[in-house]
């Protein structure tokens, strides 16, 4: 499994998601489906990001395996404040937009494009895992 471990600050953005898009590209991910992943991870970056540390500066690691030869799996942990993505309701898209509530769409939108997407929390790490079959 390759993994990339930095500050999680918005200024390496850019140095993860191209970690993430040579190891999807590794597995034969090209155009629509390499951009879908890479907007996913990047809605999972910017959520810890903002909210994952409270007080001050923390890490996240990335890492990226093919398992089983047809799953893309990406595991994203960091060490801020437990938060299980999926605990929330997915948003009614349905709603007027000025009805809706605000957030939760970028996690609506890894739930879509992903086939799958998990959390855990363990030894006070969040872990979030999001699959994508090849």
């Amino acid at each position: 499994m390759k993994s990339l471990k930095l500050a999680a600050i918005i200024e390496n953005l850019d140095q993860l998601i191209s970690f993430v898009h040579t190891c999807s590209g590794e597995c034969g991910f090209a155009g629509k489906r390499s951009m879908e992943i890479e907007l996913a991870v990047e809605e999972a970056l910017v959520n810890i990001f903002n909210y994952a540390y409270s007080e001050g500066e923390g890490q996240v690691e990335m890492k990226c395996a093919l398992k089983e030869g047809k799953k893309f799996v990406i595991e994203i942990r960091d060490g801020g404040i437990p938060f299980d993505v999926l605990s929330r309701p997915d948003p009614d898209t349905t709603a007027d937009i000025g009805d809706r509530e605000i957030g939760g769409l970028g996690i609506f939108f890894i739930k879509k494009v992903a086939n799958e997407v998990r959390y855990s929390r363990n030894d006070d790490t969040n872990i979030l895992t999001i699959v994508f079959l090849v």
